[in-house]
């Protein structure tokens, strides 16, 4: 207990701090003066709504951020003339539609793009068409983006090797022998406990050491941790995973790696706002697995980044065929998994409207789902209660519901 309220005292005296940093930035923030919690309260799920609302939408104000800025042209998100309507579907053997999806599910922000045009958009709890929300594990799709973009790019030279030729700080460590592709896999086979609300794991042990914001803290504790398996074989995942990606992009880049989205994604593809990304430490790393914060128009914009195969006009920012691989099962150790390079295939989806479809997720609520086959991509920005397990109404279900709409 006196840890705990040890940590909120230095998350409240970090928010003092950063909160100035963040306005030194100059980046336009209606709600920067908006009453917000403290990290441990979010992960703990000990947040009332206006304010845990508060929280999501300024959590540039948590920690030292860096900008990814955007460029001088906007891919443009025209509205179709078709707009989704109110429609009903079951799930989990119960009968629902759009207004109870945005009502149960807490609902912040529902952006639904057909064909490139805006077919719904609607903003909840105080939100805006000017509101950064956060990204939580979504953001672990856009650091696995940028490992592919570095391979393309020949910074990283092959997926298949070895992660400590470019981060030879982890030789010795857990992950000496561990891939790039086990590290996108989440098949390190470095043990790790992602339980957000426990207290003594290692998700909040990173979060502890995020939270002292001290230069290559987390890194440090990554390098630390036990062998739970031979790489390749056990899939388990792992947020301080993709801290480590995002090293490696740093390290394989030579640039910050907020600098690097800005260049080859944000400002190319042509995002209309900037957005932050949280860092663990002072002008220094990213935190790969959370902490961007965009708008629900961008997060739109990087769906269908993706969604068109990782190509900005004619030229070729990913490598070819990576969205597919990406974004589809993996075996690991003979067994199948639900999971790409770090996006989610839609499971058991053959034979229904989401087949072929996948997505970026985080915890409480947060969705980018991707369906080439029906040229879709929805956004979902959530403030559900608890970081996991308080799903009503099944979003697979609504995403399926959602596409069969606009056929």
């Amino acid at each position: 207990m006196l840890l705990r309220h040890t940590l909120n005292a230095v998350s409240l005296a970090l928010i003092s701090i950063f909160c100035t940093a963040a306005m030194a930035d100059g980046l336009p923030n209606v709600h920067s003066k908006e009453r917000i919690g403290t990290v441990q309260q979010v992960y703990d799920g000990a947040l009332l709504p206006d304010v845990q609302a508060n929280t999501f939408r300024n959590i540039d104000r948590l920690f030292s951020t860096r900008t990814i800025h955007k460029g001088k042209t906007v891919y443009p998100l025209p509205k179709s003339d078709v707009q989704l309507k109110n429609f009903s579907f079951a799930s989990n053997g119960k009968n629902y539609d759009l207004y109870d999806y945005v009502s149960i599910n807490r609902v912040s922000g529902l952006l639904v793009i057909k064909s490139g045009k805006i077919a719904f958009e609607d903003y909840e709890l105080g939100n805006s068409d000017q509101t950064r929300w956060m990204s939580m594990s979504v953001v672990k799709s856009i650091t696995a983006t940028l490992v592919g973009i570095a391979i393309q790019d020949g910074f990283i030279k092959s997926i298949d090797d070895p992660v400590t030729r470019y981060l030879p700080e982890l030789k010795g460590s857990a992950y000496d022998g561990v891939s790039v592709r086990n590290l996108l896999q989440m098949a390190s086979g470095v043990q790790w406990n992602e339980t957000y609300t426990d207290p003594a794991s290692d998700r909040r042990k990173m979060l502890e050491v995020q939270n002292a914001q001290t230069p290559g803290a987390v890194l440090k504790l990554m390098a630390q941790l036990p062998r739970a398996a031979a790489p390749g074989t056990r899939w388990n995942y792992s947020t301080g995973e993709t801290h480590v990606a995002g090293a490696l992009v740093r390290a394989a880049v030579g640039k910050p790696v907020a600098q690097y989205l800005s260049e080859r994604v944000w400002a190319k593809f042509g995002m209309e706002s900037d957005a932050t990304w949280w860092l663990e430490s002072p002008n220094g790393l990213e935190v790969g697995g959370s902490g961007l914060s965009a708008t629900l128009r961008d997060y739109g914009r990087f769906g269908l980044f993706l969604m068109g195969g990782g190509k900005v006009g004619n030229e070729q920012l990913l490598p070819a065929g990576w969205v597919a691989d990406a974004g589809s099962p993996k075996m690991v150790d003979g067994k199948p998994v639900d999971y790409g390079y770090m996006l989610w295939p839609i499971p058991k989806s053959q034979g229904t409207p989401n087949e072929g479809a996948f997505e970026a997720r985080g915890i409480f609520g947060q969705h980018v789902y991707m369906n080439p086959r029906e040229n879709t991509v929805i956004v979902v920005w959530g403030a559900l209660p608890k970081p996991t397990g308080k799903n009503t109404i099944n979003d697979n279900d609504f995403f399926a519901a959602a596409v069969q709409a606009l056929r």
